[in-house]
């Protein structure tokens, strides 16, 4: 990665009016599709056939969200947050997540120093632009409230004194399947700090033969190109909040949501930090598809990512072999869409 940062130079000047100004324009928009683009093409040349993951990984980070990834161990989840930081040109670290981990592990603890008669804090692997928490179901509850503590507030306190993580700041949580040995499944307290929840899945038979064709010429994630830095990414993140929402779109995320909560198929629905993130991301996609304005189209692909793992299906829609997924897909289908119109 550092071997990339030399040959780094800006395309274009992110900090400018274009992005910076209250509301998105049509300059501003297509400045931050070509960027985010540049990013997604980073990525994608080392990890094969997953664009749609990396994307949804990409609106998480630009929304200011973090992602959950579930599946099973070699599909290239460490590989995937590795190729982030290279192509942002950030930091990161990987915490292994084992049932003996404690909280001091991931935050840092304070070691007493004799020669000064003075506790000096060493900060944990948690202090980093990109962290990639590796099987966040294998520790300890207590464990894993640390971790999403800070995901949430950005913060570590230290004796009385908090301590602000890098920005911009990316966990990737992954987890097993909940049926395999040994793991302690997240509550829905903690599933609800995640912006959006996804899998990887197993690479289709062309892309995992590049995968095996690039192990075999001696591709290394350290070549994965930097094309932006924790600057551009916190302009980016700044500019997406001023992608226009329609007070009708507005409705639209208000009506879809609390429609989950009246649904016979689950028995909980989402919460409003559930439309905040459906808002937030709406409004990233609109950008990364070079539009300064939300359509309907962009809450109804990001509904499923962005809600499902925040509700919980009823015992008969789940006897019924009914997903959370589903359900998430019929209220979609049931709540009446705006009309397209930009001013709206």
């Amino acid at each position: 990665m550092e071997g990339k940062a030399s040959g780094y130079a800006p395309r274009m000047d992110i900090e400018s009016s274009t992005l910076a100004s209250a509301h998105m324009d049509e300059t501003g928009a297509a400045a931050f599709a070509e960027e985010a683009q540049r990013i997604s093409d980073a990525v994608n040349s080392f990890i094969q056939g997953k664009p749609e993951v990396v994307s949804m990984v990409l609106t998480s980070l630009l929304a200011g969200g973090h992602v959950l990834l579930e599946d099973v161990p070699g599909v290239g989840k460490t590989s995937l947050a590795r190729s982030f930081a290279g192509a942002l040109g950030t930091d990161w670290q990987r915490i292994q997540f084992t049932p003996d981990l404690l909280p001091g592990d991931v935050t840092g603890v304070s070691v007493f120093h004799q020669d000064t008669n003075t506790f000096v804090f060493h900060p944990g692997p948690i202090f980093s632009h990109v962290v990639l928490a590796d099987e966040i179901n294998r520790a300890s509850p207590r464990t894993q409230s640390a971790l999403l503590e800070v995901m949430e507030e950005r913060t570590v306190t230290i004796d009385g004194t908090p301590l602000p993580v890098p920005s911009p700041f990316l966990v990737m949580a992954t987890q097993n399947p909940i049926e395999m040995d040994g793991t302690y499944p997240l509550p829905e307290a903690q599933l609800d700090r995640f912006l959006v929840k996804t899998r990887m899945g197993y690479p289709d038979p062309a892309a995992e033969l590049r995968v095996l064709n690039g192990e075999h010429a001696g591709a290394q994630i350290a070549d994965v190109e930097r094309v932006s830095s924790p600057e551009r990414v916190g302009a980016l993140i700044a500019a997406a909040r001023t992608v226009h929402v329609a007070p009708s779109l507005m409705q639209y995320i208000v009506a879809l949501v609390g429609h989950t909560r009246s649904m016979p198929q689950l028995r909980l629905g989402a919460s409003p930090r559930g439309a905040l993130g459906l808002l937030r991301a709406s409004r990233v996609r609109a950008a990364m598809l070079g539009r300064p304005f939300v359509v309907p189209g962009d809450v109804q692909v990001l509904s499923g990512p962005v809600l499902a793992h925040r509700v919980i299906p009823s015992a008969t829609f789940e006897v019924s072999g009914g997903l959370a997924s589903d359900a998430i897909e019929e209220a979609v289908a049931a709540v009446e869409a705006p009309p397209v119109d930009a001013g709206a």
